[in-house]
């Protein structure tokens, strides 16, 4: 199935899950052009689809809680309920139950395009190989979550140019339009869910952002709230990808809920699931992080390092299955990761190609 096809029949089986937005899947659509990086970010069902054949061996590994649809934006910091600030895996929309190794290769394959596309300056084969060590050491270690202000200084000088410019960050969610569509009861229900006080007056935007979840509801909640700004989020909630790919057949399980229990992390208290929309807080210091925004000195080998040990923090929500993963890790080849890098990378290739000649006419 070309990757045409396979978009149109996921969208249409995505929309069956929950309403969609026209305009921002015409934008996702545009977006999946401009590089293999993009590509692979807003593609999680392709992969889905592809990767169990492509890497068929590594399929077979043991099946753990994964997260599914990871790269190396796929990270971002938050405030727990010490305040404390922490780092980790920012979304979990693709929780599924699958074997570790994907979501190694997943993200072992995005480090290799954000490198081709100058957002690292690593070689591919030293990426693999610090995710790797970082994976296996935080597993054998039991994980340990990644608190800043605790042993983790290096992290947080990475981190806290994007910090720098609050009163831009609040701008850009102030100059978001009121939204005039009719706003699911739902939503509003969710978004009163992290209100500090009740009847505290807000006004309700939608919000464009991600590229995998792009053409979902998103709806953002701006308050002033005892002389700051506040600002709630609810992102329409739908099944793992790998629910479509896989042609599941009954009640498809939602699992965002399970992982971020289950994970060795400091939580974000206001990462709630309500109605099938996952509600949390935005601010300056609790958001993904672009690599574009790090800083320009940030040490790469220790947050591929650290990204390895955030993914292993994981999968230890599944104990049970932690043995047979270490043995798993012990018994393959030296250079596996990056023999599936290789392999995946050839086929995002291919599917992107294929895409810029024949892309969907919205």
């Amino acid at each position: 199935m070309r990757i045409k096809r396979a978009t149109k029949q996921y969208e249409a089986w995505l929309a069956e899950c929950t309403p969609m937005v026209p305009a921002d899947l015409a934008l996702k659509h545009r977006h999946m052009t401009k590089g293999r990086y993009a590509f692979l970010r807003a593609t999680f069902y392709r992969w889905a689809q592809v990767w169990p054949d492509v890497c068929a061996e590594l399929a077979k590994a043991p099946i753990v809680l994964s997260i599914g649809d990871l790269h190396v934006e796929n990270f971002g910091s938050w405030r727990d309920k010490e305040g404390r600030l922490a780092w980790g895996v920012n979304d979990f929309d693709e929780a599924h139950r699958l074997p570790y190794t994907n979501d190694l290769v997943r993200l072992a394959a995005s480090a290799a395009l954000a490198i081709d596309a100058g957002k690292l300056a690593l070689r591919v084969r030293a990426a693999c190989d610090l995710l790797l060590s970082g994976y296996a050491d935080g597993l054998t270690a039991g994980g340990k979550p990644y608190v800043l202000a605790e042993g983790q200084e290096w992290l947080l000088a990475a981190i806290t140019s994007q910090m720098r410019a609050p009163a831009a960050f609040w701008k850009r969610l102030e100059d978001l339009p009121t939204a005039q569509a009719p706003i699911p009861a739902s939503a509003i229900r969710a978004l009163e869910l992290l209100l500090p006080e009740h009847d505290l007056p807000y006004r309700v935007a939608h919000r464009v952002a991600g590229l995998g979840s792009l053409g979902r509801q998103r709806w953002v909640a701006l308050m002033d709230w005892r002389g700051g700004k506040l600002a709630h989020e609810a992102k329409a909630l739908a099944p793992s990808a790998y629910c479509w790919a896989q042609a599941s057949a009954g009640p498809q399980q939602l699992h965002y809920q399970s992982i971020i229990s289950e994970a060795v992390r400091a939580p974000d208290p206001f990462v709630r699931i309500q109605d099938n929309w996952i509600v949390r807080r935005l601010a300056p210091d609790c958001t993904r992080i672009d690599l574009e925004s790090l800083a320009a000195n940030r040490d790469e080998e220790r947050l591929l390092y650290a990204m390895g040990w955030e993914t292993a923090n994981v999968h230890l929500g599944s104990r049970p299955a932690i043995q047979a993963v270490l043995s798993d890790l012990k018994n393959r080849p030296a250079e596996w990761l990056h023999t599936a890098v290789q392999q995946m990378v050839a086929t995002i290739t291919e599917d992107w190609e294929d895409w810029k000649r024949d892309p969907l006419d919205d």
